[in-house]
């Protein structure tokens, strides 16, 4: 046989392949309306690990076994995905326990940030609530989720990603430990300046002093003055507040010109970071389950059994529901060697039809399921 002749023969099975695979959706749907009208849950485990090796024992040889287990893994998905549409066009939708809010008083809320006056934090908390906001600084990330879990603020402002350094991974392990939700964000382009008392230059600074993420931001510069000794602080502002409170001319920091600013310091040298863009972006975090009308992003945390395909599988629900996904990120969970907790950030509104399928399935599928938020 020629390779038309083989082509012709593979597009005969595979119209009876698409024959079969339609009629197996049909069945699949008669098994979607028993499972509503019993309330029984779409996700069976044991009886897909059943079925996997069932058929697996109808191959003839190693490689075809692993090829009818991806097969009959991704008809089993088609096929649940089908019965969560049909559970939300039968009026079965996933109840969330968000209330939707059409945006908040900037006017009367209690606001919190870490670091001090003068720290980017700042600076963002005052962009997204406005110059008069009633905030107040804290000394660690922790104390400001604390501070949300008892009521002493209303919302807390948090870097958790850097467009150089990357992501903040304390921010993501306390959203995991904490029942705070992200509300908004906001995005604080990052310049950094070197600082010292009134009078000192250059030649002067023997020490320098800032978060050891604005030190790497800035080692190129950092790198051309060898002889100056970097010293590592929880906060930039934290590191302007010493440099004037010590007076001493061979100190410097390395923080916002704000901080400058705030703490009476000269600007001995400017943009010292040496990427041209250097932007952080911020979360806006509360103890409340609310989302603003029009949110257009969704935070989601999760873990999945730890066992092969099985983020292959949870993806799979982004696409199905033609749902942007635009970022992931993995975090060690404590005390369990070698497993993972997922955050993924996806564009979609928590009222929307295809947001609550991909959520129903999610929720089924995967071992925890937490939103995080819609923002």
């Amino acid at each position: 046989m020629d390779l038309t002749e083989l082509r012709k023969e593979i597009d005969k099975i595979d119209s009876q392949l698409v024959k079969l695979y339609e009629d197996r959706m049909e069945v699949s749907k008669k098994v979607a309306d028993y499972k509503i009208k019993t309330g029984k849950k779409v996700f069976d485990r044991e009886r897909e690990i059943q079925k996997l090796n069932s058929v697996k024992a109808l191959a003839h040889s190693d490689f075809n076994k692993t090829g009818v287990e991806e097969l009959f893994s991704q008809i089993m998905s088609m096929s649940r995905k089908l019965q969560y549409q049909m559970l939300q066009d039968e009026g079965a939708s996933l109840r969330l326990p968000f209330i939707q809010l059409d945006g908040i008083d900037k006017n009367a809320c209690r606001v919190c940030y870490q670091g001090a006056e003068g720290a980017y934090s700042e600076i963002a908390t005052m962009k997204f609530f406005g110059e008069k906001v009633n905030s107040y600084h804290v000394d660690s990330f922790r104390d400001a989720f604390c501070a949300l879990e008892e009521g002493s603020a209303d919302y807390a402002v948090l870097p958790i990603e850097n467009s150089t350094a990357g992501i903040v991974s304390e921010i993501y392990d306390l959203l995991s430990e904490f029942e705070c939700y992200i509300i908004g964000e906001q995005i604080i382009e990052i310049r950094h300046c070197l600082m010292g008392v009134p009078g000192a230059t250059l030649d002067d600074i023997k020490s320098v002093y800032s978060h050891p993420q604005s030190l790497m931001q800035s080692s190129r510069f950092l790198s051309e003055h060898p002889a100056i000794n970097q010293i590592s602080m929880k906060n930039n502002a934290f590191a302007a507040r010493k440099v004037a409170e010590d007076g001493d001319r061979t100190q410097a920091a390395i923080a916002s010109s704000r901080a400058a600013e705030i703490y009476g310091l000269d600007i001995i040298r400017e943009g010292i970071n040496q990427a041209d863009s250097n932007s952080t972006r911020f979360i806006v975090v509360t103890n409340q389950k609310v989302f603003f009308k029009g949110a257009r992003k969704i935070s989601i945390c999760l873990e999945i059994p730890h066992e092969a395909g099985s983020l292959y599988h949870i993806m799979s629900h982004f696409i199905y529901n033609n749902l942007n996904m635009t970022g992931i990120e993995s975090r060690p969970i404590e005390d369990r060697d070698w497993e993972y907790r997922f955050f993924i950030d996806f564009d979609g509104n928590l009222e929307e039809s295809a947001v609550k399928n991909a959520l129903r399935g999610l929720r089924e599928e995967a071992k925890m399921l937490r939103i995080l938020g819609n923002y």
